[in-house]
């Protein structure tokens, strides 16, 4: 076992050695005092890993990005807020070459990249946004601002960095900035996470474990069942501290990857409650797996939880519309440790009913259900469904 000791830092990407961020506001978000141009920089070229929605309708900024072929470094992340550049055809990727090149006119980058949210089906405002390259200074250092300025229908800002320190002396540094609160059903992995580090990562290394990060975190999560046409994480490595450890740093990155998928429930737009949806005892993992995900999206579901109502009816439907093998004789449900249906107790007696209420009451608490078919295990993690949900989303473009 190698030792090493994870301690949390203060803000976020100020902390990751060799980078600088900043953002401005160049008219796009009417907020004048918030940001909506985004960047974060590297002093020397990165090596980076990516993992994109599977949505079919990736937005133009993940197209471009894959014109770069592997294995290609980057110095620089463009991060555009209020337009997302989906659906925009083969000219939102041409607006993302001539803004690219309006930047390379400004500062010496290596095949920058973009990455955009908000309302979909709209060009970028090109003007608008290469104006920002006369007013950032890309020698900031100023993760609030660009934490904030990537933000959408979020209500707080995401960021998060820590210092891992080996056991032989070295350390290495690890940041991220994230939004999200609506259109949340990544399947990768609107999401956008930025994570910098100064690890001396190899690239092998970086691959493997942001899709395992990921799969960790948040593939897990679900406010409201939509999968984005942006959803993105990257991870940004300039291996300035010299510092790596594979155990060291996949414990870190999985942590921090956790935590800002929890930060992103806890903001789901209007959100009250953040639940775990534990399934166990299914014929395997990927039974166990459709089980947990549809909890996590029902909206009967979520709707019940908003209203604290222990209706244990909608979690056991939902189950036997998930198409996974199960059977109501030997199914269990749990709220916490309080059993709330089995064989034997089909009935909700008013003794443990209002148990149940005062559990769902709870910000935070989880739903385990045992199907006790076999093995197989998974948890996923939702919110419930409020009136303040529709309301955004209704008023989104207005």
């Amino acid at each position: 076992m190698f030792n090493y000791k994870i301690t949390p830092l203060e803000n976020g990407l100020e902390n990751v050695q060799g980078f600088y961020c900043d953002a401005v506001n160049v008219g796009m978000r009417p907020d004048t005092e918030q940001g909506d141009v985004a960047f974060i920089r590297s002093e020397v070229p990165c090596n980076i890993s990516a993992v994109f929605t599977s949505n079919t309708f990736q937005a133009a900024p993940i197209r471009h990005y894959q014109r770069y072929g592997k294995d290609f470094q980057t110095d620089f992340v463009l991060i555009n807020a209020k337009n997302a550049n989906a659906m925009t055809g083969e000219k939102g990727i041409e607006d993302i070459d001539t803004i690219i090149s309006t930047l390379h006119q400004k500062l010496s980058v290596t095949n920058p990249v973009m990455s955009s949210t908000g309302v979909i089906g709209y060009r970028l405002p090109i003007d608008k946004i290469c104006s920002a390259f006369d007013i950032l200074d890309f020698s900031a250092k100023n993760s609030h601002k660009a934490a904030r300025a990537i933000m959408t229908t979020d209500s707080f800002k995401k960021e998060l960095a820590y210092c891992v320190e080996l056991s032989d002396g070295s350390h290495f540094n690890i940041a991220a900035i994230c939004k999200g609160a609506g259109m949340i059903n990544p399947a990768m992995a609107t999401m956008l996470c930025f994570i910098a580090t100064d690890a001396d990562i190899p690239k092998s290394d970086m691959d493997t474990l942001l899709h395992a990060g990921t799969e960790q975190s948040f593939n897990r999560i679900s406010v409201d069942g939509d999968t984005s046409t942006n959803d993105t994480a990257m991870l940004l490595a300039n291996g300035q501290s010299t510092a790596y450890n594979k155990e060291a740093f996949s414990a870190v990155l999985n942590q921090l990857m956790f935590e800002l998928a929890m930060m992103i429930l806890k903001d789901g737009e209007g959100a009250n409650k953040l639940v775990a949806f534990e399934v166990k005892g299914a014929k395997n993992e990927e039974e166990a797996r459709k089980a947990s995900s549809a909890l996590s999206n029902s909206l009967l579901v979520k709707t019940a939880l908003f209203g604290e109502d222990p209706n244990w009816g909608r979690i056991a439907s939902t189950i036997g519309a998930s198409g996974v093998a199960c059977d109501d004789t030997r199914l269990t449900i749990h709220y916490d440790d309080l059993l709330i249906y089995s064989d034997t107790f089909r009935e909700l007696d008013k003794e443990r009913e209002e148990q149940a209420y005062h559990i769902m009451k709870q910000e935070q608490f989880t739903v385990t259900c045992d199907l006790g078919m076999g093995e197989g295990a998974y948890t996923s993690y939702g919110c419930d469904l409020s009136y303040e949900y529709v309301k955004i989303n209704a008023e989104y473009r207005t």
